[in-house]
């Protein structure tokens, strides 16, 4: 199937989207770059979730007017509705941030994008959390974004870690890709058992890593 490109949004919309997310968020709401994590993780997941779950996590306040609301509303829809065909077509990449730097040139971080990912996987925690605890290969699939999210202070890790150096940094930045797309695969390889739609319980085989300052799989 044809990807329906009209439905992706411009960089002068994604734009838009931005200086409205930073206009109407807290310290604690995702930005743009948080957003796509969280949908990318919806996206890709064992279940799929609807409007009506996401986006009281991603809106917080109520829109000045309907034509705010429509407008806002429009553009999220396209940013979510982008992520499918662009991991079927092979041209999804991450919204980053950017940092600046002491040289001048800004530098890309995945925090924010690892935040909202993890995010993600928080609205479906008891179905990752069981594959995750007795898979080792859905967590290796995920390992570099496992990686990023631990450098930057996302997730908690009850091993030793050893910070990641520039280029290890960008070499995982690079990764995401292709982790997203496997992850989707191996989804759709492997779909929810029934037993699976609730928390697991008993022993598990490889705990996940814990997210900073709230729960992502524990």
């Amino acid at each position: 199937m044809a990807a329906d490109w009209t439905t992706s949004p411009t960089d002068g919309e994604l734009e838009e989207l931005d200086r409205f997310l930073r206009a109407h968020g807290s310290d604690e709401d995702l930005l743009l770059d948080g957003v796509h994590g969280f949908l990318t993780a919806l996206a890709i997941g064992p279940t799929p979730a609807k409007p009506d779950e996401w986006l009281p996590e991603i809106l917080h306040e109520p829109f000045a007017d309907s034509d705010e609301g429509e407008r806002v509303l429009t553009l999220l829809a396209r940013l979510n509705d982008a992520i499918a065909p662009e991991l079927e077509t092979g041209t999804y990449e991450p919204i980053l941030g950017e940092l600046d730097t002491d040289d001048g040139h800004p530098a890309f971080t995945a925090r924010g994008w690892c935040e909202g990912f993890s995010r993600g996987i928080d609205l479906r925690a008891p179905s990752w959390e069981g594959r995750l605890g007795h898979d080792s290969e859905l967590m290796e699939l995920l390992g570099p974004i496992i990686a990023l999210a631990i450098d930057d202070g996302v997730f908690e890790s009850d091993g030793d870690f050893a910070p990641l150096g520039e280029e290890d940094y960008d070499e995982c930045l690079a990764q995401i890709p292709q982790a997203v797309g496997a992850v989707a695969e191996y989804w759709r390889e492997h779909p929810l058992k029934p037993e699976e739609r609730s928390a697991p319980a008993g022993e598990t085989t490889a705990p996940p890593p814990r997210r900073r300052g709230g729960r992502w799989v524990h």
